[in-house]
């Protein structure tokens, strides 16, 4: 397999967006009273990241079964370095008080297809 950055040459030479991302897994640590103390500092902190332009995507995962919520989490961050990426996920309060833990990788992002629908005079807006 190549590194990381020579394939990420790879894939801008053939043609792909090689738009690197990275994907946090945050996963409970601590029973869900102390997850739900938490849930108002981790909300300003990711909405502060959002205005920042560091948070792309965030929010709950299902179980594997899609049926129910066992309190993992996805955050998807836009930043320099993995590095960077690292201290975004280890400032939000719920890792930082040891609420939850987390695992990070780099995400290149390669192909798919969004689609964003904007209604200004409904204030209306539409991801898909």
């Amino acid at each position: 397999m190549p590194t990381w950055n020579d394939y990420k040459r790879q894939a801008r030479e053939r043609g792909a967006l090689a738009f690197e991302l990275f994907i946090v897994r945050s996963t409970p640590a601590r029973p869900p009273e102390e997850l739900a103390a938490m849930l108002p500092e981790h909300l300003a902190y990711q909405a502060r990241q959002e205005a920042a332009g560091n948070l792309v995507l965030a929010g709950p995962v299902s179980d594997p079964t899609g049926d129910m919520l066992q309190g993992e989490g996805l955050i998807i961050y836009r930043a320099e370095s993995l590095e960077a990426a690292r201290a975004l996920a280890e400032a939000d309060p719920m890792h930082a008080s040891g609420a939850r833990s987390f695992d990070i990788r780099r995400w290149l992002v390669n192909e798919g297809n969004l689609t964003l629908s904007v209604g200004l005079s409904g204030q209306r807006v539409t991801l898909s």
